[in-house]
């Protein structure tokens, strides 16, 4: 078959992902289902799944891709519109060889893209760049494959609801127009309390806001919606259902680690000392209150795909990003699931009290900066890392290196890492005092300038 070459921004650490028609087309979509089939089928493998979510460019992609994968022999399963998550438990529920989700996730509606399991993992990193190898070379294998449809969305939702244990709320649910938005509402009539679902609809166009529920101004609507119906607390959703966001009664965003560290909670009164795994970009206070608990903290490299793998090495049964991915190996599959992390939150928030903004009160108080991202050359970040670790080291600075650099001081910390899906610099600070936080500040310019790197705004 005739050898294909991508563009060079759409092969990422963690998926594939571009612009529809300008990075991204059905071609690519072809090309990337005869790779990833041919991997599949040189791995031993028959049968894969293969869900997309509710953009307008999805149905014509995943078309295209289910044609790539059935041209190398490898039978597919389309599991239809639904949330990402959804496709994972497809791949466990069916025991495919694999799975690829058409979706482009957070990003604006032009976008679209590809997260893919092998196996029952994930595929990322070394092996997504093996399939645009494969796609290059035109190495690819022939068959010819079938393609069949499976409804599971009835199962999936049995499977959400099967681990809610306890708690009767008035909770609003914002899917924002996402391909989640079906599980949502399904979901919540088989809780108990009072449910109020917005923006439920699935709408690639997205018309109500951006589907990231890590950013404030997209949760407006949801604190609203709290704040009016006099709801306990409100739950938010990315546009593929992996990611979730919370506010609390009283309108306050519940971040990403601060829900960790609820969950976290409740699950060590179930398996004492276990593991709880955060990425780097999270807060002291969520590693301090689960060692506190008697569990053991882990630190590891923001991105799902990297957590997941470091949840199987080390066998641990949560994780958790600032971004909201949430993974419970506890009981479920160890992957992303918002609405399955959800179920749990519940159960977690019934357990301890039943009030999100009282648990939120109850972790100390930090002061920090978001989560801050500046233009960096490809080529030039990784180096720039390179060189202030240099420096830190020489300095005898302590500070970990499982992603980038954070650097431990007595007023708190600094992180500066390199993204591994953009041509950024990462930085965020977090001190307990506004004092100790200015200090901070200082010293991550003062690291940035001796690199020759401008600092952000925000620094």
């Amino acid at each position: 078959m005739t050898a294909h070459n991508f563009h060079s921004s759409v092969l990422r650490e963690y998926d594939v992902r571009g612009i529809v028609d300008e990075t991204l087309s059905v071609e690519d979509a072809a090309a990337l289902g005869r790779a990833y089939g041919t991997h599949i089928k040189r791995a031993g493998g028959s049968r894969v799944a293969v869900g997309y979510d509710g953009r307008v460019s999805s149905p014509a992609m995943s078309d295209a891709l289910m044609a790539g994968i059935t041209s190398t022999g490898v039978d597919v399963v389309c599991v239809g519109m639904g949330a990402t998550p959804m496709l994972y438990y497809a791949v466990f529920e069916l025991d495919t060889d694999g799975g690829v989700m058409v979706t482009g996730s957070h990003n604006p509606p032009n976008y679209n893209g590809f997260k893919m399991m092998i196996g029952k993992k994930p595929c990322f990193g070394a092996a997504i760049q093996a399939l645009g190898a494969t796609a290059a070379k035109g190495d690819f294998e022939t068959g010819e494959g079938t393609r069949s449809e499976e409804d599971i969305f009835d199962r999936y939702i049995d499977r959400l609801a099967r681990d809610f244990e306890v708690g009767s709320f008035k909770i609003a649910w914002d899917p924002a127009n996402g391909s989640a938005g079906p599980a949502v509402s399904a979901l919540v009539k088989r809780l108990p309390g009072e449910h109020i679902v917005i923006n439920e609809e699935v709408d690639g166009t997205f018309p109500n806001h951006h589907a990231d529920p890590t950013v404030e101004e997209n949760l407006e609507q949801l604190k609203d919606i709290v704040r009016a119906e006099g709801c306990d607390f409100g739950l938010a959703f990315d546009g593929d259902g992996d990611r979730v966001g919370a506010v609390d009664g009283q309108g306050r965003v519940v971040w990403g680690d601060q829900m960790l560290a609820i969950l976290g909670a409740d699950l060590l009164q179930e398996v004492p000392g276990a593991a709880i795994i955060a990425d780097v970009k999270a807060s002291q206070v969520l590693f301090d209150r689960i060692d506190a608990l008697g569990g053991k903290g882990v630190m590891w490299k923001t991105g799902h795909s990297l957590i997941k793998a470091k949840m199987v090495e080390m066998e641990a049964p949560l994780a958790g990003e600032m971004s909201g991915h949430i993974f419970f190996k506890h009981k479920f599959y160890g992957h992303d699931d918002a609405m399955y992390a959800s179920v749990r939150f519940i159960n977690a928030i019934a357990r301890q009290g039943g009030d999100l903004a009282a648990l939120k009160d109850d972790l100390p108080a930090a002061i920090n900066t978001p989560e801050l991202r500046f233009d960096c050359e490809e080529e030039r970040k990784f180096v720039v890392i390179d060189e202030v670790k240099a420096r830190l080291e020489a300095a005898g600075a302590d500070m970990s290196t499982v992603d980038g650099v954070r650097v431990k001081t007595d007023d708190g910390w600094w992180l500066l890492r390199a993204s591994n899906t953009q041509a950024v610099l990462v930085a965020r600070c977090e001190a307990s005092s506004d004092a100790g936080l200015s200090r901070l500040k200082q010293a991550l310019v003062g690291a940035l300038k001796a690199s020759g790197i401008t600092p952000p705004e925000g620094l």
